[in-house]
């Protein structure tokens, strides 16, 4: 299929430095993911006061009271979720494991799709470099973690798609709020600190929403349950 004339070429300019930054940090995820307890306590932590951080550098533009306790309630419920939902003795391991997966793969969905087809924009006005195709990129990864969940352990399709689906459209949810908080504090990045991606808030956007969403469900299902079967 020959290329649109008028349509722009496909940059991957940063696609290195977002490589080299997962080859670092999701080892040491997995790690701390896999051994749970303090570890995994002292992860959510650490990662939790890196956010706030930021959030602190951000709020200096528009300084208040209601900036820091927005800031508390966009970060504190993702990072209790992730405790809690991780501290679950039966299934939190898996648990966590499919949230992380699908909120990545949302991720790498997005950005695969949308800079190889491109096409109309999703929010312009909020995030003018996100299209329709690549959510529906980001979509189609995560439904791919749903069904590996399902043939893994023998449960219902359409449950785990379902699941997948719903923490796709969270994860991206969250992507949007986290691109109208830029735009509301004038500035393109909410840090350096992970190369390709910005900072903290720009990589966790996703999972600040998707996992107190998770953690929600898991409430109504009850401890010990995989949320997928």
């Amino acid at each position: 299929m020959a290329r649109d004339p008028g349509r722009a070429p496909v940059r991957w300019t940063d696609l290195r430095a977002r490589l080299i930054s997962a080859a670092v940090l999701v080892p040491v995820a997995w790690v701390c993911l896999w051994y749970g307890g303090w570890i995994w306590t002292a992860w959510v932590g650490i990662g939790a006061l890196g956010l706030f951080a930021e959030w602190l550098r951000l709020s200096r533009r528009q300084p208040g009271a209601l900036t820091l306790a927005a800031g508390l309630v966009y970060i504190l419920p993702a990072a209790a979720a992730m405790l809690w939902l991780r501290y679950d003795a039966a299934a939190g391991w898996a648990n966590v494991l499919f949230i992380l997966l699908t909120v990545s793969l949302t991720d790498v969905g997005a950005y695969l799709f949308g800079r190889l087809i491109g096409g109309p924009k999703l929010a312009p006005a909020i995030s003018p470099g996100k299209t329709w195709s690549g959510a529906a990129g980001g979509l189609a990864f995560a439904l791919a973690v749903g069904l590996g969940a399902a043939g893994l352990t023998e449960s219902p399709i359409w449950r785990a798609l379902a699941l997948a689906a719903g923490l796709s459209v969270a994860s991206q949810a969250g992507d949007l709020l986290e691109s109208g908080i830029k735009r509301y504090f004038g500035v393109k990045d909410s840090g350096g600190l992970i190369p390709g991606h910005g900072g903290l808030l720009d990589r966790l956007d996703g999972l600040l929403t998707a996992a107190p969403v998770a953690a929600l469900l898991a409430v109504v299902l009850g401890r010990g349950v995989e949320l997928w079967r």
